[in-house]
């Protein structure tokens, strides 16, 4: 059963944050225009067509996160009309700029600048060309064509860092799900090696104890408790490795990665299963990366099931040769691969090599 997560936030907030800035620029159009009005030159008198046309601006922004061009469209509409009906000049393009960022974020670039762009040309037509009662000035179309450039750069460059900063995000979670996908490719391999090693001890050692039940039953307890070990440890090595396939992400990984710390165990559970190991380590012992500790102990432990499976009652000898900047790992055995029947390949060289 499942069960849907409640919104991170209320639906209330996003009302409110949809409607607050529609709001704050109704009250700048509203009041800049009003005092534009008592204190400079009027073309017209505001009336409630002007007041109508100075509040239709701010409420389309209301749906400019849906709707992003027919909004620009209409709060151009709307500013040109304010401005063709010869109003008081006041903070009336407030709408228009919001409208224009929110289409430029949206990635409608062409169509906020074919928008600027055929107000700025009827603006300077306007100005210079029908001669309105406005004085024309060339440093005024200037600053104009300013201003309407920056309002096109500077979103354009703000959109394009989000859609960097999101496709950096989108990159760093497709890394950390490629690195966990790894890792749970690297536990296969581990479980692999862990289950291959303990299943071929309890095959040898079930053989054995079959062959002594019949004529010496008193010798095959070492047989059936070397075969009750080797399950328990593939076990709990199973175990910890469904732990680690099941935690969360915020779980420390708790993966089956033994090392050469853990080689006299691994000689003291084959010399306990029948086959004679002896174990010997040349030059000077040093820290060795996790990788190549974790292989090195993997290559004996499958050197020594290779040797109990196909080398018969042979003895074994483990060397470690340490290096400045390397470790050579030997295993040798004195039987002979002859005496044991024919078995399928499996996965053990490769699995060194790997």
């Amino acid at each position: 059963m499942t069960t849907e997560s409640p919104p991170l936030y209320p639906r209330r907030f996003f009302w409110g944050s949809r409607v607050a800035l529609p709001v704050v620029v109704a009250v700048i159009q509203m009041m800049g225009t009003s005092f534009a009005a008592g204190h400079g030159p009027s073309r017209r008198p505001l009336d409630l067509l002007a007041v109508v046309l100075l509040l239709a601006g701010p409420a389309g922004l209301t749906v400019r996160r849906r709707y992003p061009v027919p909004v620009l469209l209409f709060t151009f509409a709307v500013v040109s009309a304010y401005e063709l009906l010869g109003y008081t000049d006041g903070p009336i393009f407030v709408s228009l700029a919001v409208a224009v960022v929110s289409a430029i974020m949206r990635g409608h670039r062409k169509v906020a600048i074919a928008t600027v762009a055929v107000g700025y040309v009827t603006f300077v037509w306007g100005e210079f060309a029908l001669g309105l009662e406005r004085a024309p000035k060339l440093q005024e179309a200037v600053a104009v064509g300013a201003w309407l450039t920056a309002l096109l750069t500077v979103p354009e460059f703000l959109r394009v860092r989000r859609e960097r900063f999101v496709a950096a995000s989108k990159s760093e979670a497709e890394e950390r799900k490629r690195r966990a996908s790894e890792e749970r490719l690297r536990i296969a391999q581990e479980l692999h090696d862990v289950l291959a090693h303990n299943i071929s001890l309890i095959n040898v050692q079930a053989g054995s104890a079959l062959h002594l039940l019949d004529e010496r039953p008193e010798q095959a307890r070492p047989a059936l408790t070397a075969i009750k070990e080797a399950s328990n440890e593939a076990l709990g090595e199973l175990r910890s490795v469904l732990d680690v396939l099941r935690e969360g992400s915020n779980g420390a990984p708790r993966s089956p990665t033994p090392g050469l710390d853990q080689l006299d165990t691994l000689i003291v559970r084959t010399r306990a299963a029948g086959l004679q190991v002896s174990q010997r380590v040349e030059g000077s012992p040093a820290a060795l990366p996790a990788s190549v500790d974790r292989a090195a102990f993997r290559i004996v432990q499958e050197s020594l099931t290779n040797v109990r499976r196909h080398a018969g009652r042979a003895t074994a000898a483990v060397t470690l040769r340490y290096g400045e900047r390397d470790l050579e790992v030997v295993v040798e055995d004195d039987g002979s691969s002859g005496a044991s029947p024919p078995r399928e390949g499996g996965n053990g060289l490769p699995g060194m090599r790997e």
